[in-house]
């Protein structure tokens, strides 16, 4: 009996459509950050709550994906890690960056725009995801099919939390994505400076949102 092989998902084509999209996504921050400024004037109670909020986010994004790593870093696709921030959300780090690119949003005091930020980074995720998904049940077949049913893609389930006595943790990798997060914090320096520029009339603002 001649089995049919699964087709194999070509996982490295499916991280440079990943890091192609996130790159247009950033792109249109970008000209939201230059272009667009929230209603309320720069130093409105509102549009600094939103920026504090913003932080928060971009903040919690970095400790996140750091304390994610600790988990799985050097096992993602390779073996399934199913305790810490894996026994409760399937993909924390993505989870995590849509919070990140949230914040990176808010620091226009707008919350339309960090909604709309952080709802593109969910949508670039979620289309990866749905790809990489493919390819762990074509190497990890019943066991992820298992894991696939019992944790939610995104959104935590607290009251499925477990852990484990012992990690064995590389320090290299879990220093370099606590660096990599660290670049959403551009996004403060970055956004402040704009506003001053539309202050000062040097930059347009050809769109205002709430």
């Amino acid at each position: 009996m001649i089995i049919a092989q699964r087709p194999r998902i070509n996982l490295g084509l499916v991280q440079a459509v990943r890091k192609a999209a996130f790159v247009l996504a950033i792109a249109l921050g970008v000209t939201l950050v230059i272009f667009g400024d929230a209603q309320w004037a720069d130093g409105h109670f509102v549009h600094e709550f939103i920026e504090w909020i913003g932080t928060v986010l971009i903040v919690l994004c970095i400790l996140g994906r750091t304390w994610c790593t600790i988990y799985i870093g050097g096992h993602k696709n390779k073996k399934l890690v199913t305790v810490g921030p894996y026994s409760i959300c399937r993909n924390p780090l993505y989870l995590f960056s849509i919070l990140g690119a949230t914040g990176v949003g808010a620091q226009l005091g707008s919350v339309v725009i960090a909604l709309a930020a952080g709802f593109i980074a969910w949508l670039v995720f979620f289309l990866v995801v749905l790809k990489e998904e493919e390819f762990l049940i074509s190497m990890l077949g019943n066991a992820y099919r298992n894991y696939v049913a019992r944790v939610p893609r995104f959104l935590p389930k607290p009251s499925l939390w477990r852990d484990v006595d012992t990690l064995v943790v590389r320090p290299n990798l879990v220093l370099t994505t606590f660096v990599d997060a660290c670049v959403f914090l551009i996004s403060i320096p970055i956004a402040e400076g704009f506003d001053y520029l539309h202050d000062l009339g040097i930059v347009p603002v050809l769109i205002k949102l709430p």
